[in-house]
């Protein structure tokens, strides 16, 4: 090479290095593809928060519910602005693929940036159901066949995915009764017109507290804190079982990787700050971080996973 070109080549390097380390130039959208409300806000909003703070422009989140994600997710994987990012969820990425027919998006058309946070399953009862913990439940079903009901917020839900994976590995079968939502729902689980359900922790939590419902094992890997008597489906022989509704940052497939990777790095650290392990916490949620190379092989891990649960329980949409 020339050397005058070499010299101008080198002193070209710190201006490119100054551009890619410049980004973002302007607010960064995080579009969250549900109703506002329960933990995907929560979770959305608390990271969006940390950001702000490192990332020197405004993140700011923004609601785009409807047809089970899709809509948000078809937007998004669209977006050419490189200002654009999306929450992805075990319904959208892991469900989704295999209950609809078509999508108006592909996997491919996005890149993982980083795992976000994990909210177990919560498995409660009616609280006037003569079982106190998972095993009575199993054995109470067998000894009335047909006669037990579970409800959830629809065909499709992570309840309905979290109590069929239970059924799966349990051998038990229980009617499901879909609803439009959790709210009506726990309503008919309250006054015992269902008998279980699969719930995310943050919305059952408290009236688990209360007395109303019952609490007969945690999805999650370890016993939580806020439940420390409360075993694991694992304990109560399921080796292995975990139940977790999960969160993640996707971005389209078309973000500069030097991007990503900024994104990735500073992602990683605002959700474990203390601040956001502390909000997260009160949503019994789990902090988690990582690349997106451990968060993409995560996907594929859920995908294989839910696939068969799916077709096993014939798992079609609304």
């Amino acid at each position: 090479m020339h050397a005058g070109a070499a010299l101008a080549l080198a002193g070209a390097l710190p201006s490119l290095s100054r551009a890619q380390s410049a980004w973002p130039t302007k607010s960064v959208r995080f579009v969250v593809p549900f109703a506002p409300g329960g933990s995907s806000e929560i979770i959305a909003r608390s990271t969006a928060v940390e950001l702000s703070k490192t990332l020197g422009q405004n993140v700011f989140v923004d609601n785009k519910p409807g047809a089970a994600g899709n809509i948000a997710m078809s937007e998004v994987a669209r977006a050419e602005d490189q200002h654009t990012l999306i929450l992805g969820h075990i319904g959208t990425l892991a469900v989704n693929p295999y209950i609809f027919d078509k999508l108006p998006w592909s996997p491919k058309d996005f890149k993982p940036v980083s795992l976000l946070a994990k909210v177990p399953s919560l498995y409660v009862v009616n609280a006037d159901l003569p079982v106190k913990n998972l095993r009575e439940l199993i054995a109470h079903a067998k000894r009335n066949p047909g006669k037990l009901s579970y409800g959830s917020a629809g065909n499709g839900s992570a309840g309905h995915l979290a109590f069929e994976y239970l059924k799966m590995a349990s051998e038990v079968f229980m009617l499901h009764v879909p609803y439009k939502g959790t709210g009506p729902m726990l309503t008919d689980l309250i006054s015992g017109r269902v008998d279980a359900s699969a719930i995310g922790a943050a919305a059952i939590i408290p009236f688990i507290k209360s007395g109303k419902v019952r609490c007969i094992a945690t999805g999650s890997a370890q016993r939580l804190p806020q439940l420390p008597d409360v075993p694991t489906v694992a304990e109560q022989g399921f080796p292995g079982f975990e139940m977790t509704q999960w969160y993640g940052m996707l971005a389209p497939a078309n973000m500069a990787q030097a991007h990503i990777d900024k994104l990735s790095a500073e992602t990683m650290k605002a959700v474990r700050a203390p601040e956001s392990q502390r909000r997260l916490s009160g949503d019994a949620a789990e902090a988690i971080g990582g690349t997106p190379e451990q968060f993409a092989q995560f996907i594929a891990a859920e995908q294989a996973r839910w696939k068969k649960v799916i077709a096993r329980a014939q798992i079609k949409p609304d």
